[in-house]
């Protein structure tokens, strides 16, 4: 980083010789609604509320009845449900909302879990609408609604997913010499019972701000002002502590002390003393990281064992630090598919307190099929939020296809867009740029261009020759490398932005 089938329907009748196998098969049955209790006439049955929702007479699209939810600034009153599905099948799920920056979306889908929001109030309903296709095993997918923390009251009504249930196909049959009627089955839609709902919006992992300041703190010396953990500026939400280091006894392993070269720096300055200064950020209301990777970091995850590896290593470390989750930044290569499945072993062990964050090089976050974005995608069911670093990277493609130079608004809110479009919610993508000039080899600007960026994104001013087609409020906030070059600035970049984080929607 740095500088270091349907269900078939029965009643048919079937004849064939004696001794034959034959599979009875009828007119396939029309697609109906798979969603319970769709438009909340039977109160929240079907569905899994917080206290913040309710069904409400008054309120309703059709019939008598709707979803009504309090967004407060700690609970966005989410409902959800499990629907039954059949693999390998599209369907599409929609509702009407009323209210300010309502969501709709699936997860479990076993590909990308989509899900979409109204970009204002109107006063009246408008209808929200997701596709996704299925996966060759997924039987079941959880669908849900809510509000935006802070937003206030919404309403939802009339939800559909029109398509096939997905219960279990005809099995064969052995018919006698003479025809016999197929008894008419009836499969009944399941009942959904609680499930744990997907990570909202603005939280991620932990209790993150809707709109957080992210910054590394360096674990050596490389000329940036030195200073202790319990020392960084109050203007960082979430610190990432740079680097964790290879554990050569195994293959992914990785662990932490603090470094003899800063230790000497600071006159003195031991693991227990990093250990309470963690603790003393946590009674601040900060989380703190350990970061895996940098320019020189050599961890590498590659298969199941180096995954597993991986996984105990980070989980022991958070045990003994405190650490709340773990950043990725791993410079020398990523594999996809071994550190999805590092992340969800971790995220099993740790829960779903869990912050897990990524901070790419710009180039690898191109395309869905790019190592970076390819892994965020496979883990965006627990992950936090990638901060890409719009800086080292020279002129890039933008999401509308044009090339941007590096250095300006457009560059960095095109590259935004792209993490945006390929399926990561607003929530989860940060801009990253240095703290100074001495920070990075290239693509430092002023913080005015950091905020005017963010005001793009989301409030669609400011913006340069590239403006996102609907901006994008829940855009999650900003990163530097670091801390440390920061603070040897006077902790004029963090000062500037985390103000500023303060006025978006």
């Amino acid at each position: 980083m740095r500088g270091y089938q349907r269900v078939l329907a029965v009643g048919a009748v079937a004849a064939t010789v004696a001794g034959a196998v034959a599979l009875i098969v009828g007119p396939a049955a029309a697609d109906t609604n798979t969603i319970t209790n769709p438009g909340f006439e039977s109160g929240l049955t079907g569905w899994s509320c917080p206290a913040t929702a309710s069904a409400v007479t008054g309120h309703a699209r059709s019939g008598a009845y709707a979803l009504q939810g309090a967004a407060t600034n700690s609970d966005n009153a989410q409902c959800n449900q499990t629907v039954t599905v059949a693999p390998n099948t599209t369907y599409t799920l929609s509702a009407y909302v009323n209210g300010a920056y309502v969501y709709l979306g699936t997860t479990g889908t076993g590909g990308g879990d989509p899900s979409t929001w109204t970009p204002g109030t109107s006063g009246a309903y408008q209808r929200l609408a997701v596709t996704f296709t299925t996966g060759a095993s997924t039987r079941s997918v959880t669908v849900y609604l809510h509000g935006w923390y802070g937003q206030g009251t919404y309403y939802a009504d009339d939800v559909t997913m029109p398509g096939p249930s997905g219960a279990p196909g005809p099995t064969p049959t052995t018919p006698t010499s003479t025809p016999t009627p197929t008894p008419t089955k009836t499969t009944p839609p399941p009942t959904p019972g609680p499930t744990t709902p997907p990570p909202p919006p603005p939280g991620g992992g932990g209790s993150l701000p809707k709109h957080e300041l992210t910054g590394y703190w360096q674990n050596f010396n490389n000329g940036a002002a030195v200073q202790r953990l319990r020392d960084v500026s109050d203007d960082y939400d979430l610190v990432a502590v740079a680097f964790a280091d290879t554990d050569p006894s195994g293959p992914g392993k990785v662990v932490f002390n603090v470094d003899s070269g800063l230790a000497s720096a600071l006159g003195g300055y031991t693991n227990a003393d990093f250990k309470a200064d963690v603790a003393t950020l946590h009674s601040r209301g900060k989380k703190v990281l350990i970061s895996v990777g940098g320019q020189n970091g050599t961890v590498s995850v590659g298969d199941a064992g180096a995954a597993n590896n991986f996984a105990n290593s980070v989980y022991g470390l958070m045990q003994a630090y405190g650490f709340d989750g773990v950043d990725i930044d791993l410079e020398n290569g990523v594999n996809p598919d071994a550190m999805s499945s590092a992340l969800h072993t971790l995220g099993g062990k740790a829960g779903s307190g869990l912050i897990i964050t990524m901070a790419p090089e710009t180039i690898f976050m191109q395309s869905p099929s790019s190592t970076y974005l390819s892994l965020a995608l496979k883990t965006k069911d627990i992950l936090t939020v990638v901060h890409t670093q719009y800086y080292n990277s020279g002129s890039m493609n933008g999401c509308d296809g044009n090339v941007y130079s590096q250095g300006t608004v457009d560059f960095i809110t095109a590259q935004a867009c792209t993490a945006i479009q390929a399926g990561l919610r607003p929530d989860q993508v940060a801009i990253g740029l240095p703290a100074s000039a001495s920070a990075a080899g290239s693509g430092y600007v002023d913080p005015s261009v950091v905020n005017s960026a963010l005001d793009c994104l989301a409030k669609g001013t400011g913006c340069g020759r590239f403006k996102p087609n609907t901006p994008w409020p829940g855009i999650r906030g900003a990163m530097t490398w670091s801390i440390n070059w920061d603070k040897s600035a006077g902790n004029n970049w963090s000062r500037t932005v985390k103000g500023h984080l303060a006025t978006l929607p």
